[in-house]
């Protein structure tokens, strides 16, 4: 089994792309004005409309309400991307910090206020721990 893609339901998808776009650095694929991708090596980010959500199941996603789940993207500065990103980030979670497992750490709220942390290992154990994943 491969792990496929994360994909979250908003009520605005350009504004979550253009977001996305930046926050990744790359453009997204969009097959639907209400459907996009973000696709780099090590795993897809999906964004679909609200209106999609009854195919799947009515009521079974909720634009804008999740608290559960953080994305989080393995970078080689998190400092430098903190810097990058301050101009259009709205809300910061917590500003870099090196966390007690070891990797150093930058969390932020996208514009629907999905969770996302920004992440690399920097001690020997956290180093490691990350060797050979890719």
């Amino acid at each position: 089994m491969n792990f496929a893609s994360v994909r979250i339901i908003t009520d605005d998808v350009d504004r979550l792309v253009e977001f996305y776009e930046r926050v990744m650095g790359v453009s997204a694929e969009r097959p639907a004005a209400a459907f996009a991708e973000l696709v780099v090596p090590s795993c897809t980010l999906a964004i679909g409309h609200s209106h999609t959500v009854p195919l799947f199941g009515i009521g079974s996603a909720v634009a804008a309400d999740n608290r559960t789940v953080i994305l989080e993207f393995l970078v080689h500065d998190v400092d430098a991307e903190y810097e990058r990103l301050k101009p259009f980030v709205g809300e910061w979670v917590k500003e870099p910090t090196t966390m007690p497992w070891g990797n150093r750490a930058v969390l932020f709220r996208d514009p629907d206020g999905n969770l996302i942390n920004l992440f690399k290992p920097v001690t020997e154990e956290a180093i490691k721990r990350f060797s050979g994943r890719g």
